[in-house]
């Protein structure tokens, strides 16, 4: 009995070897690498059960939530929040810019008056402070204001020759409040520093420092470099501001708040029998084309402020 059983799975032995499956085979394929698979039919099971491969791991999350969207747009950059209102809220500190300056080139010796006042019109999501100086030798024009999809302040200025410089960069000394040096009314200070964005071709390039000493003094340090060489000071523009200051503190300046700009209103408005304040003329223009757009959202604003 036993040997008739031993004889029996020898024989299945011989039958499985001549059949091919005594070699170690990578499932599908043969011994000399290439696939031993026939092709799956149509509409089969095999075909429906075909093995899913893996892609490879992608940082900050599958490949689907962070490739190309396909409409021209980068999935893999984060979203940065724009808009008025992100836009005003950085731009809070340099409000202190408001209003007409008297200033002088330090090297060159001639006078660059300023005036800075808000736009709010030219691009609606996007507000700036915008510079005007008909008689400057660096920028006679300039639009200073954040990017949101850049994490950066930002400023382009036209020269003289009509050439449109872009510089951007952050807070160098942020924004903060010291006493006076003759009584204890506070005063705003800080370093805006902003670095030209590099143009092909171009050999040269300029540094832009916003230095607010005080609420009426500012300093604008302008610097060059060729190549990678360090920056060098090209001139000084010192800036002493005409009349009072617009900004005395970051607090809340109660009936005269801008309706726009939350900053301390100089000028009067009004709508419907009642009077608002505006800090400057670009926000003057706003007010009058859209009062209850602004009187809306300035409500808004007092009433989350309250909350």
């Amino acid at each position: 009995m036993n040997a008739r059983w031993l004889l029996t799975a020898g024989l299945w032995g011989l039958v499985l070897v001549a059949c091919g499956c005594g070699d170690v085979e990578t499932p599908g394929t043969s011994a000399d690498g290439k696939s031993s698979v026939a092709a799956p039919v149509p509409g089969s099971k095999v075909q429906e059960t075909r093995t899913r491969r893996r892609g490879p791991v992608q940082l900050g999350g599958p490949a689907s939530e962070n490739d190309d969207r396909g409409d021209g747009t980068d999935r893999r950059r984060p979203n940065r929040a724009g808009g008025i209102d992100v836009v005003m809220a950085r731009m809070k500190p340099l409000q202190i810019l408001l209003g007409r300056w008297q200033g002088l080139a330090n090297k060159q010796q001639v006078a660059v008056p300023q005036k800075w006042v808000w736009d709010l019109k030219s691009k609606p999501d996007q507000p700036a402070l915008v510079l005007t100086s008909s008689e400057s030798p660096f920028f006679r024009t300039g639009r200073l204001t954040w990017s949101a999809d850049d994490d950066a302040f930002e400023f382009s200025g036209t020269r003289p020759d009509g050439a449109r410089q872009v510089f951007r960069g952050r807070f160098s000394q942020p924004p903060r409040t010291v006493p006076g040096d003759s009584d204890d009314e506070p005063q705003l200070t800080y370093k805006l520093e902003l670095t030209e964005v590099a143009a092909a071709g171009r050999k040269i390039d300029w540094k832009v420092v916003f230095n607010q000493q005080e609420n009426n003094r500012l300093l604008v340090e302008l610097s060059k470099r060729r190549g990678q060489a360090a920056f060098r000071r090209a001139d000084t523009i010192g800036c002493q501001r005409e009349g009072t200051s617009f900004a005395r503190s970051d607090t809340d300046y109660g009936e005269k708040t801008c309706v726009i700009s939350q900053g301390l209103g100089t000028i009067a408005v009004s709508y419907q029998g009642k009077t608002y304040w505006v800090c400057c003329s670009g926000c003057k223009a706003a007010f009058e084309e859209e009062p209850e757009k602004w009187i809306a959202r300035f409500e808004a604003m007092k009433k989350k402020k309250k909350s």
